[in-house]
C-alpha cells in the first residue's frame, strides 16, 4: 500500500506538470482555476480541452496496460509474457491497417474498432493454438512469438503495398502517440479500460491461486480453464482499448509488473502494478514532450528505446540464472 500511495503522489505532481508546461506556460493557480471553470476561455480550453484529456489518458490506459501484463505474466510465469511479446499488440495493429489500407478509411472510429478486432482475433487464435489438454504458460508464449512474427510480416507487406500517403497514415499511427488526442477520442477507451480494471480487480484471487500451480488453484475450487479464458479476455481487452486509441506503445506492460514486483516484493494486489504502469507511460508522454526543443514525439518512441533496454536486461538476467 505505501509503494502505491507513493506512485499515486508522484504521478500527481506529474500529471499537474503537463497541465502545466507547453506553449502557454501556467501557474498551480491557473491550473486549479481553469479545472474549477474560473479561468479565462483561452486557459480552460488549453487545460481541459487540450492537455487534460491527454494526460488522464496516459494515466488510465498505462494502468490498463499495466495491469494487461501482470496478467499475462501470471498465467505464464514468465517476464517476457506481455502483449507485446506474446502478439496481441502485433494484431491490433493489422486490424488498424486493413481498415487504413483496405477501405482506405482514416476516419478514429474506423481505426479504432480494427485494432480492437484485430487484437481480439488475434487473441483468439493464439488461445486455439496453444491449447492442448489445457494452456500451458510456455507454449502460449511460443504460440504468440510465432503468431507475432507473422503478423508482422503481414504489416510490412500491406504498407509496401499501400499508397505512399495512406502507408504514411498507417505508419503514423503504428509509432503509438497521445498527441492531438481529445475527448472524444480518449473518452470510449478510457471508460473501457476502468471497467476492464474492476473486472480484473474481482479475477485477481482466482489469479493468484493459479499461481501456485494448477493442483492448489483446482483444491481451492478454481475452474482452471474458464478462470484462464475469462482473465485472457480481460487482459486482451486491456491492451486492444488502449491500442485502439493511441496506436501500439510498448515496453509499459512488458516493464510494470515486474518493476512494482520489484519495488513491493509480492503479487499480492495488483494495484502497484496498474499505478507503475500509470506512471511509466505518463512519464514517458511527458519526456516525449519535452525532450527536443520545438517537437514533440509520439511516446511510442520514448517507451521503444526504453523497453529495448529492459528487454536486453530482462534476458541477461535469466540467462545469469539459467547458467
Amino acid at each position: 500500500m505505501l509503494v502505491t500511495a507513493i506512485l499515486l503522489g508522484v504521478i500527481l505532481a506529474i500529471a499537474l506538470f503537463g497541465l502545466m508546461v507547453g506553449t502557454l506556460q501556467l501557474s498551480v493557480h491557473d491550473v486549479f482555476a481553469a479545472l474549477s471553470g474560473e479561468a479565462t476561455k483561452m486557459t480552460r480550453t488549453v487545460v481541459v480541452e487540450w492537455r487534460l484529456p491527454r494526460v488522464l489518458a496516459a494515466i488510465i490506459f498505462g494502468a490498463g496496460l499495466g495491469v494487461s501484463g501482470a496478467i499475462f505474466q501470471s498465467l505464464t510465469r514468465n517476464p517476457l509474457g506481455s502483449p507485446d511479446i506474446i502478439g496481441f499488440t502485433s494484431g491490433s495493429y493489422t486490424g488498424a491497417l486493413i481498415v487504413i489500407i483496405v477501405s482506405k478509411s482514416t476516419s478514429f472510429v474506423g481505426i479504432a474498432a480494427g485494432a480492437l478486432i484485430g487484437g481480439i482475433t488475434t487473441a483468439i487464435l493464439i488461445y486455439i493454438l496453444a491449447f492442448r489438454k489445457g494452456t500451458q504458460g510456455f507454449r502460449l508464449i511460443i504460440v504468440g512469438i510465432a503468431i507475432s512474427t507473422i503478423l508482422n510480416s503481414l504489416n510490412s507487406v500491406l504498407l509496401l503495398k499501400s499508397k505512399a500517403e495512406v502507408a504514411f497514415t498507417a505508419a503514423a499511427w503504428g509509432v503509438g502517440s497521445l498527441n492531438g488526442i481529445s475527448w472524444a477520442q480518449a473518452l470510449p477507451g478510457m471508460l473501457t479500460v476502468v471497467l476492464l480494471l474492476m473486472c480484473a480487480a474481482v479475477m485477481s484471487r482466482p489469479l493468484r491461486e493459479m499461481e501456485l500451480g494448477e493442483d492448489a488453484a483446482k483444491s481451492h475450487g478454481i475452474r482452471m480453464e474458464r478462470s484462464q479464458l475469462a482473465l485472457i479476455l480481460v487482459a486482451v481487452v486491456l491492451t486492444a482499448a488502449p491500442t485502439a486509441v493511441m496506436g501500439p506503445v510498448s515496453f509499459v506492460a512488458l516493464a510494470a509488473p515486474q518493476i512494482a514486483l520489484r519495488f513491493t516484493k509480492s503479487a499480492q494486489s495488483l494495484a502497484p502494478v496498474a499505478a507503475m504502469g500509470a506512471f511509466l507511460l505518463l512519464g514517458a508522454d511527458i519526456v516525449a514532450q519535452r525532450i527536443i526543443t520545438g517537437m514533440i514525439l509520439p511516446v511510442g518512441v520514448v517507451t521503444l528505446s526504453l523497453g529495448g533496454i529492459y528487454l536486453v536486461w530482462v534476458l541477461f538476467r535469466q540467462a545469469r540464472s539459467a547458467s
